[in-house]
């Protein structure tokens, strides 16, 4: 479920990064067929003020489309680890973030069936807001670490959890390796199309083929209150950062700066890059 999660996911991405460039150039800019063609092409030694142009409107749209992708399943995955926690739930948090990711690639579709009437900024929300308010990758590893250490004894946890990092990281060169080849054979269309078929296959092996314990249900409660109760989040802090023996609470605090140190830089190269696009910074 994992793996073709991903694999989805990363096949729509270069389909993705090209329709916002060519929305740039065609909708936005409406440089003309000629001009965007070539840059299409990557010819671009005629171009390059045409080129500059497109690629600082695109990199202006990834900063804030980057912010609201990681922000907001920042946030959320507060609420949701704490609800998974207290219901003993991990399935829907596995299948949420599978929905997300299968709107946007409708979304898309529509966007670019629209193409001319939709401009760049309504592909770059599209993309964005249908992940992060289902708690995108953030929570799908969330849910499927949870239920590996829920499922498992501690003899074979490790072996597991490895396993999933295994499938999880082959996912991503094979994705990569077939999105160029797929989108120059099928377009747009297709690739969406395909996307959208792989999180339908994801989904339900996750839903008919994972099993998961039935649990008591507590009495019932609002629940669109008690998941944004502030006060499970005031649990979960707590949870999180309390003393334990072997020093627990030093090691769970140098665990998150080494995570920041490590996946900070990977997000924050591509920002930098985003943002240097957008001032020019090539002039300096």
């Amino acid at each position: 479920m994992l793996a073709w999660y991903i694999i989805g996911s990363v096949v729509a991405a270069l389909a993705t990064q090209n329709l916002n460039l060519e929305k740039a150039c065609r909708v936005n800019l409406q440089l003309g067929d000629e001009v965007c063609t070539a840059l299409g092409k990557r010819e671009t030694a005629n171009y390059t003020r045409e080129e500059a142009q497109v690629q600082q409107l695109v990199a202006s749209m990834a900063i804030w489309k980057t912010l609201v992708q990681s922000a907001v399943p920042a946030l959320l995955i507060l609420f949701f680890g704490s609800w998974s926690d207290r219901k003993s739930r991990r399935k829907p948090c596995m299948l949420l973030p599978i929905t997300g990711e299968f709107l946007t690639a409708i979304g898309l579709i529509v966007c670019t069936y629209w193409f001319y009437e939709l401009p760049m900024e309504v592909a770059g929300i599209t993309e964005a807001i249908f992940p992060a308010i289902t708690g995108g990758w953030m929570t799908m590893f969330m849910a499927v670490f949870s239920y590996i250490g829920d499922i498992t004894s501690l003899e074979t946890r490790t072996l597991r959890i490895g396993i999933v990092n295994v499938f999880s990281s082959i996912s991503i060169p094979i994705g990569t390796a077939v999105s160029g080849v797929l989108y120059k054979k099928i377009g747009f269309y297709g690739v969406f199309s395909l996307s959208a078929s792989i999180y339908v296959l994801s989904f339900c092996y996750g839903y008919f083929r994972i099993p998961e314990k039935r649990v008591e249900r507590p009495p019932k409660t609002d629940s669109s209150k008690d998941f944004f109760d502030v006060g499970h989040l005031r649990d979960t802090m707590a949870v999180a950062f309390k003393q334990g023996p072997n020093n627990r609470k030093k090691r769970v605090i140098l665990l998150m700066i080494v995570v920041m140190v490590v996946i900070g830089p990977m997000h924050g190269k591509i920002t930098f890059i985003s943002l240097a696009l957008k001032q020019d910074w090539r002039k300096s």
